[in-house]
């Protein structure tokens, strides 16, 4: 099994995607606007690259968190608000706020359920900052460790409710970061002690099976690399003070915060630590050349895999999507009545 997650060319696998996938059995593949029309179509590719692997329980993911990270987009999907709505009313109301993140995600995970996505690259367990990049901006959920740990939480649980697998991303933190790592590479320069916070709530959610690396330089933990690349990162911050013993995901390799080719970025990645490479562009001429460089996961790897893919599960007869929706609205209105 490759360890890499791969992207889609279109709406449809090609000849070509069909076969090399069958041949290289990459551990998962992500989803993006290009992929998502219509639920019908949807359905039938997952259905499509379950087939190829011949098992039901298979890494089919998206970052479709709501606010401006959302691929399946109105009018074929409801449009879903950003992390920021439930951090404003945990502001009044903390109890209502964290029901209303998990009925949120609940619907959500419904709709991700139904066209056969089994993982969402949510939520992000960032704490914002006044200096926080808009990259995060209203997708963060607090900018208290504790609230974002609470509404992290509520998240994770609700998907989990119809079967979805979430995600801690981005650890150990993108909060303090003030560039877009899509863009360049970001250095964090915040002490040891102040970078507690930024861990606190990835700590919290530690025993969850699935999350993401950071492309974030942290110069008091390694001023050389960003921490998808930084061994001494992954062992003492992620796997050590965090406690994560999950899989974890290389943020997208393609990102230009990093430098090189892209196996090679990946061949970095999977040698500093990180169990999985997520390459996210769908260029052939990539994946190919991941597949022939790293033929295999590993063993403790395949151990955390096995993992999120026990999390996996059926989504349950009779949720009503609008009555959650409708319960989440009536919640998040306490925050508009008081504004």
């Amino acid at each position: 099994m490759t360890p890499a997650i791969f992207g889609i060319s279109g709406p449809s696998l090609t000849a070509d995607e069909r076969a090399f996938f069958k041949e290289a059995d990459p551990a998962g593949y992500i989803l993006f606007a290009r992929n998502c029309e219509t639920r019908d179509q949807m359905r039938a590719l997952t259905d499509d690259l379950r087939s190829i692997h011949g098992r039901d329980r298979l890494i089919v993911s998206i970052d479709q968190e709501g606010g401006r990270v959302a691929r399946m987009k109105p009018p074929e999907w409801p449009k879903y608000p950003a992390g920021e709505a439930f951090a404003k009313l945990y502001d009044i109301a903390p109890a209502s706020a964290i029901e209303a993140a998990r009925v949120n995600a609940e619907a959500m995970a419904r709709e991700l359920a139904l066209v056969g996505v089994s993982v969402d690259y949510h939520a992000p367990f960032d704490v914002r900052r006044p200096e926080t990049d808009d990259v995060i901006g209203d997708r963060a959920l607090g900018s208290e460790p504790m609230q974002v740990a609470a509404l992290g939480r509520a998240v994770l649980d609700g998907m989990a409710r119809v079967g979805v697998v979430g995600c801690l991303k981005h650890m150990p933190g993108h909060g303090r970061a003030t560039a877009d790592s899509h863009k360049e590479l970001p250095l964090v320069t915040a002490s040891e002690e102040e970078l507690e916070t930024d861990i606190e709530p990835f700590r919290t959610l530690s025993s969850h099976p699935l999350g993401m690396s950071a492309h974030i330089v942290f110069s008091a933990w390694d001023a050389d690399n960003p921490a998808t690349l930084s061994k001494k990162v992954i062992d003492d911050i992620i796997r050590g003070k965090i406690g994560f013993d999950g899989l974890l995901l290389s943020d997208d390799i393609d990102m230009q915060a990093l430098d090189g080719t892209i196996p090679d970025r990946g061949a970095a990645a999977l040698a500093a630590g990180c169990d999985i490479i997520l390459n996210c562009w769908a260029k052939m001429d990539d994946q190919q050349e991941i597949a022939n460089r790293f033929p295999d996961l590993s063993e403790a790897s395949k151990a955390r895999l096995d993992r999120v893919h026990d999390a996996m599960g059926e989504a349950p007869e009779g949720v009503d999507t609008a009555e959650l929706l409708a319960k989440r609205d009536a919640l998040l209105a306490i925050a508009e009545a008081a504004a």
